[in-house]
């Protein structure tokens, strides 16, 4: 889709699997950050200037002034399902397409769900700190006393693919799932997701036992869950979120949880990441992770290979030529194919 003659460059904004990067080698010239960084947006955009594509992830945020000087960049290509650290309308303006991996890390986000959700409810890693500390309370019967799952219901709050693999683990716990999505699902493929009943949000904050948010970030969805969802919650209830920071209002999360509102909360993301805010530091009863829910070898290896075969695609190359699997604004795609000479 490139006119020009030269090779096309693309940097690489972080180390990643250096044999996956090696397959643009034979068709472009490869820029690859050795180490990571936290640009300024005055260093983002003169690494942005300098290349025909990029491969970013989500502490990069691009936006119209990082690419206002970017004359040949035509492709971002970012290392990650949500795309929230992009502004996809000024990419779309200044003719840049966006592509991100959506698919190859429902499976591995699913199982990390699942396990903040069990270790929040089971207190784990309180208990663990408590043992390393020198305690012990095995002798004391009421001691260290968690929920059980069994019988309770499961409630997600976005039914998306990564939404839909959480569901379908919750019948090895004997958990009722209910959801909720803009759109409701089809009957067959809620029966596949352990038979999930949509309901409304004012219904899914009321009736879940165990609460998981797997929905994008977007201006809508930003404190979808604050003070006064948090007030519709049952005291007994456990929140789980893998999806974005922002999507909780983590002052008023921490606030529930230090008050008995709340019973605990597994986090994999933070409002302002990577700060947290402080009071959520100070609790027992909430599991905290550094975003990592995608993080296994064969995803994260599949993530750079998505990114790096939507970059090849894009420049004309590999089984997908000239259509990057995943396009998340196919309308400048569509604009640039127009805009080539026969």
């Amino acid at each position: 889709m490139d006119e020009r003659p030269e090779r096309p460059r693309v940097w690489v904004s972080r180390p990643t699997f250096a044999d996956v990067i090696a397959r643009l080698e034979p068709h472009c010239d490869v820029v690859a950050e050795p180490a990571e960084v936290k640009f300024a947006p005055a260093e983002l955009a003169a690494k942005l200037a300098a290349c025909d594509a990029a491969i970013v992830g989500l502490k990069e945020r691009i936006g119209a002034a990082e690419v206002a000087g970017a004359r040949r960049l035509r492709i971002v290509a970012n290392l990650a399902v949500g795309y929230d650290n992009l502004d996809v309308p000024a990419l779309s303006a200044a003719g840049i397409v966006v592509t991100n991996t959506a698919d190859v890390l429902n499976e591995s986000v699913a199982d990390f769900a699942w396990a903040l959700l069990l270790g929040a409810a089971r207190r784990m890693t309180a208990a663990e700190r408590w043992l390393r500390a020198g305690h012990w309370h095995a002798t004391e019967f009421t001691a260290w006393l968690g929920l059980d799952l069994r019988e309770r219901t499961l409630g997600i709050f976005g039914m998306g693919r990564i939404g839909q693999a959480i569901a379908r683990r919750a019948g090895g716990f004997g958990l009722r799932v209910i959801y909720h999505n803009r759109r409701r699902l089809p009957p067959e493929l809620e029966r596949t997701c352990c038979d999930a009943i949509w309901v409304t949000r004012e219904a899914l904050l009321a009736e879940a036992d165990f609460l998981v948010l797997a929905l994008p970030l977007t201006p809508q969805t930003r404190h979808a869950i604050g003070a006064a969802e948090l007030s519709r919650m049952k005291p007994s209830a456990v929140l789980v979120n893998v999806a974005r920071g922002g999507i909780v209002d983590d002052a008023a999360l921490a606030a529930a949880l230090a008050d008995g509102r709340l019973a605990a909360a597994g986090l994999d993301v933070f409002e302002g990441e990577p700060n947290l805010h402080p009071a959520l530091l100070a609790l027992d009863n909430v599991v905290l992770c550094p975003h990592i829910a995608s993080a296994t070898h064969g995803t994260r290896r599949a993530m750079t290979a998505l990114a790096v075969t939507n970059v090849l695609a894009f420049f004309g190359h590999g089984e997908h030529a000239g259509r990057p699997p995943n396009v998340v604004n196919p309308e400048v795609l569509a604009r640039l194919r127009a805009a080539k000479p026969a």
